[in-house]
């Protein structure tokens, strides 16, 4: 956790549901995770299936920032070991539920009897809990004082989801997952709040040629990533939340075009990518 240091790692890039087979072992087969450190403070984007593995080399704070809270994002949470020990703290933050309801209360739904045994007020860490409406910048000490801004953006999908973007010393990392593109053209505001940043993480679920099913499902395609990172002048794309039936072949696939048509500025999403901003 140094400090003057921005950096991404990934511990979960599929989405949907956590992926055993070795035809997805390369890439990985846990849901939704990324590590963020941001000069000294521990980000976590997302608690999908990665978290649990995360969860060994965290620091005893962390910040949780949930696109939202469908099971492949939160599903890793009540089976992360730090929730269990009182020398841990999280801040979770979640810019979907309000005004209906507030994170504390859906992950109380999750992590109690009959589907876990035990609730999470009975855990030892000390969880604390932000909601937000998305399209706020998010405010916390912890951020004041080393410079960070954090900004979000509402993004389209059923229930609703909040994209990220964690601004430092001129540096932007954007965390745009779950997020359809209703229409063949580009979303102008979309690409307003991640122009011109370092690295974005980008929904890349479907192939533009089997799209027409899922629409209405809130998800992107490798494809249109690409559009909207070039139209967005973004420096380097990362195609994440695969489908689980993407395999590593498939997946090598859409590598093999990356490299020929987008050198340098996109990259596929896997278990273990470490991305150095700063």
């Amino acid at each position: 956790m140094d400090q003057g240091t921005f950096s991404a790692n990934f511990w979960g890039v599929r989405g949907t549901m956590p992926t055993a087979h070795p035809s997805v072992m390369r890439y990985g087969g846990n849901t939704s995770c990324v590590e963020v450190q941001c000069n000294g403070i521990t980000f976590i984007l997302d608690a999908g299936s990665g978290i649990v593995n995360l969860a060994h080399h965290l620091p005893n704070h962390a910040h949780l920032l949930l696109s939202h809270t469908h099971i492949d994002h939160i599903v890793g949470l009540c089976c992360m070991s730090k929730i269990f020990s009182p020398d841990f703290s999280m801040d979770i933050w979640a810019g979907h539920l309000l005004p209906e309801c507030m994170v504390d209360e859906v992950l109380s739904q999750m992590i109690s009897p009959p589907l876990f045994p035990i609730p999470i007020k009975a855990v030892a860490a000390q969880l604390n809990y932000h909601d937000f409406y998305a399209g706020s910048e998010l405010f916390h000490k912890h951020f004041l004082d080393r410079g960070i801004q954090i900004y979000t953006y509402a993004l389209q999908h059923p229930d609703r989801a909040t994209a990220y973007r964690i601004a430092w010393n001129g540096k932007s990392l954007c965390y745009v997952t779950d997020v359809e593109h209703v229409t063949d053209e580009l979303d102008e505001s979309l690409i307003h709040f991640i122009r011109c940043s370092d690295v974005v993480i980008y929904d890349s679920t479907y192939d533009d040629s089997n799209f027409t099913p899922y629409i209405g499902w809130g998800h992107s395609t490798w494809q249109h990533a690409l559009r909207i990172g070039e139209a967005a002048m973004v420096d380097k794309m990362v195609l994440f939340h695969h489908d689980p039936s993407s395999t590593d072949d498939i997946l090598d696939q859409r590598a093999e075009y990356i490299e020929q048509h987008h050198a340098g500025r996109a990259i596929m999403a896997r278990e273990g990518l470490t991305l150095i901003l700063a």
